[in-house]
């Protein structure tokens, strides 16, 4: 796939999680600010190093930058349980981890508002990444840090990154 699906139904939700709508991603995503779910996994090595994966240029929202390693919209029809196995599957290849529920929030920008759901495991496995994804790698720490500031990351990164205190 080299594009969107503009037309993937989306539940709409309250800043607690509950469904109060639909919307398409082209509406979630057109300035309206619609709040809809998205799962994040953070997948550390046994070393304590991040895995980040670079975004496609072909995407709608920050295209070209480093990324949480796992980050996806919620499905019509899926809870965030599902929708986060089901995105790690896809974009890492990986179906065997325990993830750990870390926090969840809204986070807006000037054109999608989420209620994102934040999870972290560690793994030392095969990582598949899928063809959603440019490259991917594990980071230490320290060099995560030190890029901040420089167009490397999507401020969604950056921003969780800190409010975590990874």
């Amino acid at each position: 796939m080299n594009h969107d699906n503009l037309e993937e139904m989306y539940p709409l939700v309250d800043e607690e999680g509950n469904i109060i709508g639909a919307a398409t991603r082209k509406e979630c995503h057109d300035g309206s600010k619609k709040l809809h779910p998205v799962v994040h996994l953070h997948v550390f090595n046994s070393k304590g190093e991040l895995y980040l994966q670079k975004r496609p240029e072909w995407k709608d929202i920050q295209p070209g930058k480093w990324d949480t390693a796992v980050g996806g919209h919620v499905d019509l029809g899926e809870n965030i349980e599902m929708a986060l196995r089901r995105e790690v599957r896809e974009e890492l290849g990986i179906t065997d981890f325990t993830p750990e529920t870390l926090t969840h929030y809204v986070f807006e920008s000037a054109r999608e508002k989420e209620l994102v759901f934040v999870h972290k495991t560690v793994y030392d496995g095969p990582i598949q990444p899928s063809d959603e994804l440019d490259d991917g790698r594990f980071w230490p720490l320290a060099e995560i840090k030190a890029s901040f500031g420089k167009g490397i990351f999507t401020p969604n990164f950056e921003d969780e990154f800190k409010r975590l205190g990874f």
